[in-house]
């Protein structure tokens, strides 16, 4: 390997890593407001107005998904590289020097910042289509909440205002400057956890029913403060790379042309395609909540939503952090070069770093595993109070911490299918995402009416469906790395048979003596954990 690739390789695993480290910042700091929020309200908040809370979340995430999920995806494959849009005839033949590493950068990035704009043009009749069907679908009960309505309108035009920092976004993203980021994300996110607690806490005061309308307001502040924030950091480095965050041509070209100027066709190409399969993969993902919003009641879906917020704080904090990175870092080692071919050295790194997640994963799930439903209905009994502290509630959180493991593997997973697939091998998912949602369908039936289980139902369908998912993903990552030259074996990513052996006799033990109770205490649990972790 040559020096200079070996250099590049080091400072792309070294961005990955400060990239991580920044992201797992925001994320822990933006759970850390949350979390102290909700805790100064969750004992005074019903959990009808906590289910209106998560549909308004559900109907805002929505929005934002469907416009510009498939956009960011397929700007992360841009690489730093100038986007070839010129036809041939008009191509510079002279013998002077070609354009500078500034210029190619330049060209890079105004590429994504152009392409970044259809986010925006998605969300205007995204948003109108999906409040029109929200507010057409919402239960009687919902609508009998103060401030219903204007609670919708607010989120609705909160979401508008998020898109519009998508050009900040992209090339934040694409030259991986994370700290920018952060800077920008954690007081948007304290300031959201501000709003929203004062909200409830001065309607409180007045004796006021406030409804869901705090947390509408806190999504509004969380927007607003994004836009001020990027605009703060950003408008100077236009100039500073010679690109400009308005939407421009990249150079002058054919008219005919004009439209390919604007928006490169490798691009739109890929993000046609991610775009045909998020609208099968929100049903897999948000599949849970949709469920949940049509045929439970908004009791339900506040208990539910508890036991998602809290059950997956791990999963926001530490793995969708370890994703987003990695995505971003799978995306440059994977991308192929001007002939279309992909280097193996980078592809070995790409490996490398799989399996250093994979096998972190599986320690963190041996330690969850017995230890999650262990200290769950321990430390819900002091948080939530006597409102929240029942078996329902502590079992559903319980269940849930056996999802959190299948939710991490699946997500690294796909990240880097994501990153190496092609237009036809990302339409060739699309079809297997069809069958998941079938697989998911049945499950969800047969646990939910044939079993009758409620909540516990949709947790255990959530289970099998990122089963699958992960399965296919993991034979795709076989044949790809197999394709180019270095196949990956099972013996490469799994630990010691001992250790699984451990983990399984751990949470054996844990179950069969009831330790599960709250009535066991939390000495005897904190006591049981620390051995437990210790020995691991």
């Amino acid at each position: 390997m040559s020096q200079p690739t070996e250099a590049r390789m080091g400072n792309m695993l070294a961005s990955s890593a400060t990239g991580t480290t920044f992201l797992i910042m925001i994320q822990l700091a933006s759970r850390i407001f949350t979390f102290a929020s909700n805790q100064l309200i969750l004992r005074t908040l019903s959990p009808i107005v906590l289910g209106i809370a998560a549909q308004l979340e559900l109907y805002q995430v929505t929005i934002l998904y469907f416009s510009r999920e498939s956009i960011r995806l397929a700007i992360q494959r841009q690489p730093l590289t100038p986007v070839s849009t010129s036809p041939p005839e008009i191509k510079n033949d002279s013998k002077t020097d070609g354009p500078s590493s500034q210029d190619q950068l330049a060209v890079s990035s105004q590429s994504v910042v152009n392409v970044s704009y259809l986010s925006l043009c998605l969300g205007l009749p995204f948003t109108i289509l999906v409040t029109s069907l929200y507010q057409y679908l919402a239960p009687v009960q919902a609508a009998d909440i103060p401030f219903f309505k204007t609670s919708v309108a607010v989120t609705g035009f909160a979401s508008l205002l998020e898109l519009c920092i998508e050009p900040f976004f992209a090339v934040i993203q694409q030259r991986m400057w994370y700290e920018k980021r952060a800077a920008v994300e954690m007081p948007a996110a304290f300031l959201r956890s501000l709003v929203t607690c004062s909200s409830f806490l001065c309607a409180s005061r007045i004796n006021q029913p406030a409804g869901a309308l705090p947390f509408a307001l806190g999504h509004l502040s969380y927007s607003i403060a994004l836009i001020c924030g990027y605009c703060w950091t950003m408008f100077g480095k236009a100039n500073e790379r010679r690109f400009t965050f308005l939407l421009s041509k990249i150079r002058s070209s054919n008219p005919s042309e004009y439209l390919w100027e604007l928006f490169p066709r490798p691009i739109m190409s890929l993000a046609a395609s991610v775009f045909l399969q998020s609208l099968v993969k929100h049903l897999l993902t948000q599949g849970d909540a949709m469920m949940l919003a049509a045929l439970s009641t908004l009791e339900d879906q506040g208990i539910y939503s508890l036991a998602a917020n809290y059950g997956g704080l791990v999963a926001r904090i530490i793995f969708q952090p370890l994703e987003e990175s990695s995505r971003n870092l799978f995306s440059t080692l994977l991308s192929p070069d001007e002939k279309g071919k992909r280097n193996e050295t980078q592809v070995r790194a790409a490996k490398e770093h799989l399996i250093d997640i994979l096998r972190a994963y599986q320690v963190l799930s041996i330690l969850i595993f017995p230890l999650g439903p262990l200290m769950v209905p321990q430390v819900l009994r002091i948080l939530g109070g006597r409102q929240w502290a029942s078996t329902k509630v502590g079992d559903l959180l319980s269940l849930y911490c056996y999802y959190i493991p299948f939710l991490a593997f699946n997500g690294i997973t796909e990240a880097f299918v994501s990153s190496a697939a092609n237009a036809r091998e990302i339409r060739n998912q699309t079809v297997w995402m069809g069958a998941f949602s079938t697989c998911y369908a049945l499950a969800a039936y047969l646990f939910l009416e044939v079993g009758s289980m409620g909540a516990y139902g949709l947790v255990l369908a959530n289970i099998v469906n990122m089963a699958v998912r992960t399965l296919w993903s993991y034979t795709f990552i076989r044949t790809y790395l197999y394709r180019h030259g270095d196949g990956i074996r099972v013996s490469e990513v799994s630990m010691r048979p001992i250790t699984y052996i451990f983990g399984a006799i751990a949470t054996t033990i844990v179950a069969k003596q009831g330790m599960l109770e709250p009535s066991g205490g939390i000495m005897p649990a904190i006591l049981f954990s620390g051995v437990y972790g210790l020995l691991v």
